[in-house]
This record gives structure tokens, sequence and C-alpha cells, in this order.
């Protein structure tokens, strides 16, 4: 036995009272209780009565569950034959309409809160539900890419814990994002585009029909081009428009196994090079293309684009005048090509 001068204690001896490794009893912790779900036609009996009421007294719950700076909420304010539920104002002055539905989500009460965003030229609608559906979901999303307001879906619950009073359960679903006004914006920004490019094409054709009858087999489109065939099959006479220029050209593409058969018409122009141009009256762009398989062969003029409205008779003019010179210069070589 070895005893430390130091400490009376052997170390073969027991420990001391209170130096035990034996497990010592915890404290209990602090009772947590469980969130039980309560059918919301328990804690709110009617829509009109009960939820909306709450609602105005309340409009604390819309403003941390979503978000918003609501200043004041009024019920039932009148739209034609309907009233929606309720009509408030934000911080910055903002005409708030809201919408409650103690059941699942349905087209009639979407349609009633896009008429009443409508009649007050609302900038924020919010649409509180018991069970939102997954297409009133995608609808609130499309809304808030395309229309200048901005729209909140919203679920509500009613829970308690234990015995406590119930409590409202407020979760936002679906609400206006940088990102989704960004996709809006792509959306009318190609929705403009085609609109602009298919009145380009009217008016085109229009014109063109004056001039030559190329294109007289043609309807207006929304894409860049418009093309006709050029009497062999794989080559088109075309025409396309983009923002701020346009272009008339010999397209040559024969078919996805066909590379080399195109290279070779190209090739069989291109040594009537200087009769071509000559015969239209300018130099031409010459373009083999490898890297598309296709050859063309075009007049591209500045002047302008489906952007440029104002220039658009101008621009027109040229492209008609192009093609039809365009036509005439290549016609002859196309009709002599070795098949």
């Amino acid at each position: 036995m070895v005893r430390c001068y130091e400490c009376p204690v052997s170390h073969s001896d027991p420990p001391a009272i209170g130096m035990s490794d034996a497990p010592q009893a915890h404290e209990p912790g602090p009772a947590i209780g469980k969130i039980e779900r309560v059918p919301l036609r328990t804690v709110w009996k009617h829509e009109a009565h009960d939820l909306t009421m709450w609602l105005e007294e309340n409009p604390d719950v819309l403003n941390d569950a979503l978000g918003l700076s609501l200043t004041s909420v009024d019920r039932e304010q009148s739209v034609g034959a309907f009233s929606v539920d309720l009509l408030g104002e934000d911080a910055e002055g903002r005409t708030v309409v809201i919408e409650n539905q103690l059941e699942r989500s349905d087209h009639d009460h979407l349609g009633k809160l896009i008429t009443y965003a409508a009649f007050f030229e609302a900038r924020i609608a919010v649409w509180i539900v018991a069970d939102p559906r997954p297409e009133h979901v995608q609808a609130i999303t499309w809304l808030n890419e395309s229309a200048p307001t901005d729209f909140y879906l919203a679920k509500l619950e009613g829970i308690r814990i234990a015995n406590s009073p119930p409590a409202p359960l407020l979760t936002l679903i679906v609400g206006p994002s940088a990102e989704g006004r960004e996709v809006g914006e792509v959306k009318k920004d190609r929705a403009e585009r085609h609109e602009l490019r298919h009145r380009f094409w009217e008016q085109f054709l229009e014109l063109s029909r004056t001039r030559t009858r190329l294109f007289s087999g043609l309807s207006p489109t929304d894409q860049n081009w418009i093309g006709t065939g050029a009497g062999v099959g794989g080559l088109e006479f075309n025409v396309s428009v983009r923002q701020h220029d346009s272009q008339a050209e010999l397209y040559i593409d024969r078919g996805t196994d066909r590379g080399a058969e195109n290279t070779r018409i190209f090739e069989q122009l291109l040594a009537e090079r200087d009769a071509i141009e000559e015969t239209f009256g300018g130099p031409l762009e010459w373009q083999a293309l490898p890297e598309r398989r296709a050859c063309r062969i075009r007049a591209v003029s500045t002047t302008g684009g489906y952007r440029d409205e104002e220039r658009w008779p101008e621009i027109q003019a040229e492209m008609v005048e192009a093609s039809i010179r365009l036509e005439r210069a290549l016609k002859p070589h196309i009709s002599q090509l070795v098949r």
C-alpha cells in the first residue's frame, strides 16, 4: 500500500463521500407540450361573422406571418353586387384586399380576389384558405409574375397545446419575390417580341405582295424569320429580322446527313460569285457555316429591326427589294446546279 504524505487518504482507500463516480440523479427538464390541430370551424364558425371580424381586430397576425405593414383594416366594402372581406392600407399607403376562406381553395374565391384587386386597384391581394390546392398555388405564382399587384396565398390552421385556448397558425404558401418578378419581366418581354414580330410580318407581307410573288403563300408569324422554297429541295429564300437589323438570304440545308452536299451546292454557287453579285448589285456575305451543317448567302441591312417601329416602312421596303434582287441573281444558277 502506497500512501501520499500530503494527503491522509491512500490510493487504495475508497473515495470520500461526494467524490463517487456513480451516476447522479438529474433534475427533471421543462415540460414540452405537443401541438394539436383544431378544426377551424370550432375556432371560427363563420367566415364573415367570426374569422373576418377577428382578422379586422388582429391585423398584426397578417403583418407577422406575411411581412406586411397593415395600418388599417375594414370589413365588407362593396364591389358591385359583392363585398370584399377586408379592405386595408399599409404603411406606404398601398391598398390591400383580403379574401378569407375557411375551406379548401376554389375558383370562386380566386375570381373574387382578382375582381376586388382590379376594382380597388389594390397593390396587395391576400387570400387566406384552410387548404390551398396545387393549381391555385400555381395560379398565384403566375399572377405574381404577370400582374402589377403583389399576391399572397396563406394557409390558416387552428392549433393548441395541451388544454390551451386555440391559436391561429398562418403560413405563407406563396407570395411575391424578386425572382418571380424577373421571370415575369422575361415573359413580358417575350410576349412583346412575339406581338411586335407578328405585326411586322403582317405589314411586310402586305407590302411584298405588291412587288413579288416570292412570299405570296405565307402567313404572318411571331418568329424572327419567314421563308419559301427556292426550287431545289433544302434551299430556301428567307428574310429575317432581329431587334435592330434585318437580312435576306438563300439558306442551304439538305438534311442532317447531307452536310457534304450542302457544301458542294454552296461551292458551285461560290464559283459564280462575281456574276451573282453583279446581278444582285452589290457584295453578299458567303457563309459556309461548318459548325451548323448548313450554308447561306445573305445580304444584311442595318437600317433597323422590329424594335425600330417608326422605321418599319423603310426597313420592310429594303427587305422586299433585297429579296427580289437576291432571287433574280441566284435563280438562274440554282436551276443549273448539278443534282
